[in-house]
């Protein structure tokens, strides 16, 4: 009796060992370890941003009930926002001061720190000390005087007393500057002057431009302190509503509108977005230029 060849039994597919996906699991857990603090801090700062956001899309009824989320997208509150109030001229002011202001502020402050970094002449630790001195010195102490001086010059009630003072420099700028041009090497001034360039153009063709970051950094500095400035405003703009700022017309709109939370709200985010987009696309060469800023001298 012949027996039948028997076929090689096929191999059993081999079963899932109980700890395969042990190391992707393990990097995901050690991830979220690593990185718990900045979600946290992330949705802590993210949180207000989505309150303001959803309640400037609600209702009048529903805005600042227990809903969280809007019953309807009501998109034309951000219409009504400028159709009840002067946001736009609140807007075009708003630019001007922080344009013009941080503007002068560079013109100014750049060749004083160029000087007090590069130059050698008696009296530069006193300068130095007196542009920290200013640092210190809160602006409300001379806010009598220096309001005296610009109602004798016919110039209350506008904004220029707060943008004329930026051709004279900002202390900070001046130290941030300052303390940024001083970890240059100097070899590169030496081989400028060497070459025939007197000190403005050495400033203009060899340290602007190996100190853009820390000009980028003060820029950015002195737009964001001009544009959320509120006591500036307040006390030289005063009741001239076709000279008001941001800050001071959402002050204003706030208590004009002190029920339609959902208005207010839409007027905050619009103040909001334009910083948040001039950070957003400027926030490389800021963090670079505030890293970069030495301590040296």
């Amino acid at each position: 009796m012949t027996t039948l060849a028997t076929r090689p039994a096929a191999p059993a597919a081999p079963l899932a060992r109980p700890g395969a996906r042990g190391p992707r699991v393990r990097r995901a857990l050690y991830w979220i370890a690593t990185h718990a603090l900045a979600v946290a801090l992330a949705l802590m700062f993210l949180g207000p941003l989505a309150f303001v956001t959803l309640t400037a899309l609600m209702t009048d009824d529903q805005a600042l009930t227990g809903d969280l989320w809007p019953d309807t997208w009501n998109w034309g509150n951000f219409v009504d926002v400028f159709t009840r109030s002067q946001l736009l001229t609140w807007v075009v002011n708003t630019f001007m001061y922080a344009g013009l202001g941080t503007a002068f502020m560079l013109l100014s402050s750049i060749p004083v720190a160029y000087a007090l970094a590069r130059f050698r002449f008696r009296g530069r630790r006193t300068a130095f000390l007196a542009v920290i001195t200013m640092m210190m010195l809160p602006p409300q102490v001379v806010a009598v005087p220096v309001f005296l001086i610009w109602a004798r010059l016919d110039l209350t009630g506008t904004l220029w007393p707060l943008i004329l003072p930026m051709l004279l420099g900002d202390a900070f700028s001046i130290f941030l500057l300052r303390q940024f041009l001083v970890t240059i090497p100097k070899e590169y001034t030496e081989a400028a002057r060497v070459d025939g360039c007197s000190d403005f153009r050495t400033l203009i063709k060899v340290i602007l431009p190996m100190a853009r970051p820390a000009i980028a950094a003060v820029a950015l500095f002195q737009f964001f302190y001009c544009w959320n400035d509120y006591y500036g405003p307040l006390l030289y703009a005063q009741t001239e509503q076709a000279n008001w700022t941001l800050s001071l017309g959402i002050a204003s709109f706030r208590a004009l509108h002190s029920v339609q939370w959902n208005l207010t709200m839409a007027a905050t985010l619009l103040v909001m977005a334009p910083v948040l987009i001039v950070f957003f696309f400027a926030q490389r060469v800021f963090i670079e230029g505030v890293t970069l800023t030495g301590v040296k001298g």
